[in-house]
């Protein structure tokens, strides 16, 4: 038995965490929650207070066992899962399963995981947090009320496998909204109009004292023949000095949206990175710990020994002048940002990242210079930037004003270190200075070329993650901890694609459920009610609410509402058919909906003597784009290439997990936005190649019908499209086929197997 427990929630950080503390502390992990609501059933009685039923999960009664058998009565347990809202529930629900509730357990918490924040914890327990756990409680119920409740009503209305959550919908609602915004935009012609001079260029302005906005070609012909008569002098020169500051301390929104930009990281990429940051889980010589503070914040703040060890640091590596003398402070722009949180920081500032670059992975790395460099730069003196303004006057008239800009940087400041390049943005650093040549007011300049440029305006941008993720903090949806994997959720649904420019596009699907969501249930989409929710959360952390009321509020309106949808709505109107044309063949009305596997072209209807012909759309096609020729062509598969080498026919489709490559019994996927109609040979055949190729790889052992393979989770037998797990200390290269048939045989059936029950013949007496 352990004399002292401590349970954290991975084993990385386990560990990390035992290296620092002697053989009277025994640290183990609990993998996260080891209790939830049930999955077979709604999990809350809404009649008696939403009473929850938790129960422990299925993969976690091995480790609970475990955990009962390091405590008896004389064991001290210290529950150090993280300081969110997310871990204090971990916590509770250790107290519960454990049985702990009536003995005194110590709840300890900490941003860092270094031996001094470690042995600090330890000497500051404290007791677990109600309201925080309330809330968790509270957001847990919420969503399992939306998703439980509607997910089986898109079943029914759309197609199955479809679900609903109060943070998903609203983020696809988003996305939606964006894409039909570029749907109707329609381009408006415009034209710029550039004065090259001898050493710069100059760009109109205004047009007679109002801004210039050159519309046709005629207009700009118009302005070209009346400046070319006239002088180019120059009316104002503008010489200023300016400061800029840096950015403040990374959060976890603006860790994932600068690690996209900068550093191409899917936002789950950068959570995942980071964990392994905080956790420790490297190995770097004479080192033990966490390389960075807790990523999951929206706190800006950094605490006072951060704030210290910066100014060492910037003095020695870059010097005094670019140190401050008192520290920058930021103010946090999130509302409801957990203040007792720090900023994601490096846990030691004088630990450079090319101390460490060899121990790293290249990921980690990356992201480690980046947080170590952000930070850094926090705490640095502002550059002091130069900057020119010249405003020219011409045209007959003296109508038109031109205006040339240019900068210099004077002092660097914390460009030395560190220059944000959020989304959107155009940071400036010293390598992109823009000197304009010394000119005198009144002087005349010489016109070297006037350019006339015909342009469009472009509709607003689809979303990245990273703007997605901006758009999510900016609203108040979701908190950081949720970020990722509702960016995750979406995707794996089916209710957003990502283009090959690292775009966000709503597919079919997600416009179809968004647009019944919207109809009929307008909050769970609506942008304020999803906040108004947030802020009843932090209200309940903050002991401000109850979570019972807040459920109540909330729950009964939406429960009737669903019962009523459930009847009045019929799936006809939630899909809404959408007609093309008529197919010149039969005669028959083509038309595009969402079928029972996704997306799909229809000729003719279900009134007719003779059944519809069905073709599946591909993901490339949206239902509300897709033309008459483009749906038509859908009917063109299969298509038939060719042959491969071996003789066999290569056949290009479209399916139910998208197109397609057949050879044989051999199925390979398209790339991700190839379209099957354009699909050529020579492409088909060497994605069959590398199918084989990797296929070969993973095969073990083959016995015709019967497959050893070494998969994901390793080594399995697949046959008759079923897998079977190899019994543990079992070679599969010592397998025949025997041996794998015995071990087919005596598999235990599949989850929710029943089998027919035996009628037990009765005892007869005499």
């Amino acid at each position: 038995m352990a004399k002292n427990l401590i349970i954290v929630e991975s084993p990385a950080k386990a560990r990390t965490i035992s290296k620092f503390l002697g053989n009277e502390y025994t640290v183990t992990a609990s993998m996260g929650h080891v209790r939830d609501l049930p999955s077979s059933k709604l999990g809350f009685d809404p009649k008696n207070g939403f009473s929850p039923e938790y129960e422990i999960s299925k993969n976690k009664k091995k480790t609970v066992a475990d955990l009962k058998k390091q405590i008896d009565k004389n064991t001290v347990v210290f529950l150090a899962t993280d300081e969110d809202r997310e871990g204090e529930a971990i916590s509770w629900h250790l107290l519960q399963a454990l049985g702990l509730e009536k003995r005194p357990v110590k709840r300890i918490v900490f941003h860092e995981i270094t031996k001094p924040a470690i042995l600090r914890a330890l000497e500051n327990p404290r007791e677990v947090d109600q309201n925080l756990v309330d809330a968790q409680q509270a957001r847990r119920i919420l969503d399992r009320a939306v998703g439980y409740e509607l997910s089986p009503l898109l079943w029914k209305k759309i197609k199955p496998g479809l679900s609903a959550g109060r943070v998903q919908s609203v983020s696809v609602h988003i996305l939606v909204e964006r894409e039909r915004e570029i749907r109707k935009f329609v381009p408006v012609e415009y034209w710029k109009i550039k004065a090259d001079f001898a050493e710069f260029s100059a760009e109109l302005k205004k047009l007679n004292g109002k801004t210039a906005k050159v519309v046709n070609e005629s207009e700009a012909l118009r302005i070209e023949a009346s400046v070319k008569q006239g002088d180019f002098v120059v009316t104002e020169v503008d010489e200023r000095m300016t400061n800029r500051n840096p950015a403040a301390p990374f959060t976890t929104s603006t860790i994932q949206q600068e690690a996209s930009v900068k550093l191409g990281y899917s936002v789950k990429r950068t959570m995942v990175v980071a964990q392994q940051l905080y956790e420790g889980n490297f190995e770097i010589p004479d080192y033990s710990g966490g390389l960075i503070t807790y990523m999951r914040t929206d706190s800006v703040a950094l605490a006072e020994l951060a704030l210290t060890q910066a100014q060492e640091v910037i003095s020695s590596e870059y010097g005094v002048k670019f140190g401050l003398k008192e520290p920058r402070l930021f103010k946090n722009r999130t509302a409801n940002a957990q203040e007792a949180h720090e900023a994601i920081r490096p846990v030691d500032l004088s630990l450079k990242p090319s101390a460490v670059k060899d121990h790293l992975s290249s990921d980690q790395f990356r992201l480690y210079s980046m947080v170590w460099k952000r930070t850094l730069a926090s705490q640095m003196a502002s550059a002091e930037i130069a900057r020119t303004t010249l405003k020219i006057e011409a045209g007959v008239k003296k109508e038109c004003q031109f205006v040339a800009k240019g900068q210099r940087v004077v002092f660097p400041g914390f460009l030395q270190a560190y220059t944000e390049a959020l989304e959107g943005q155009n940071p400036m650093v010293a390598e992109k200075d823009v000197i304009l040549p010394k000119v005198e007011k009144d002087q005349q300049l010489p016109l070297k070329k006037l350019n006339l440029e015909q342009l469009f305006t472009k509709p607003p941008p689809r979303y990245t993650e990273a703007s997605l993720v901006k758009k999510m903090e900016s609203e108040g949806i979701g908190r950081p901890s949720t970020y990722a994997p509702t960016i995750s959720t979406i995707q794996d649904r089916g209710y957003v694609e990502a283009t090959p420019e690292k775009q966000l596009k709503p597919t079919s699907i997600g416009e179809v459920v968004t647009d019944f969501l919207t109809d009929h249930f307008a909050e769970i989409v609506n942008l304020g009610f999803t906040a108004k929710i947030e802020r009843n959360f932090d209200r309940i952390a903050n002991g401000e609410e109850k979570w019972v009321e807040m459920l109540g509020n909330f729950y009964q309106p939406f429960h009737q509402r669903v019962v009523e949808k459930d009847e009045s709505v019929t799936r006809a109107e939630v899909l809404k058919r959408r007609e093309l044309g008529t197919d010149p063949e039969s005669g028959k009305p083509v038309s595009v909906s969402i079928g029972r596997y996704g997306p799909m072209v229809q000729i003719g209807t279900r009134d007719d003597e003779e059944k519809p012909r069905f073709a599946s759309l591909p993901s490339n096609l949206n239902l509300n784009e897709v033309t008459f020729e483009e749906a038509m062509e859908c009917f063109a598969l299969p298509r038939t290439l060719g042959n491969y080498e071996n003789g066999e026919e290569i056949i290009v489709n479209n399916g139910r997990f998208g197109p397609y490559v057949k050879l044989g019994k051999n199925f390979f996927s398209l790339p991700t936005g190839d379209d099957p109609l354009k699909t050529e040979l020579a492409q088909a055949v060497e994605i069959i190649r590398e199918g084989l190729e990797k296929k070969a790889k993973s095969t073990i052992l083959d016995f015709g019908d019967i497959l050893v393979l070494d998969g994901r989770y390793g080594p399995y037998i697949r046959s008759a499209k079923k897998n079977y797990k190899i019994p543990k200390g079992v070679d599969p290269v010592s397998l025949d086929e025997a041996a794998c048939l015995k071990i087919i045989a005596e598999a235990p059936p599949p989850k929710g197997f029943k089998g027919r029950k035996n009628k037990t013949a009765k005892k007869q007496t005499a």
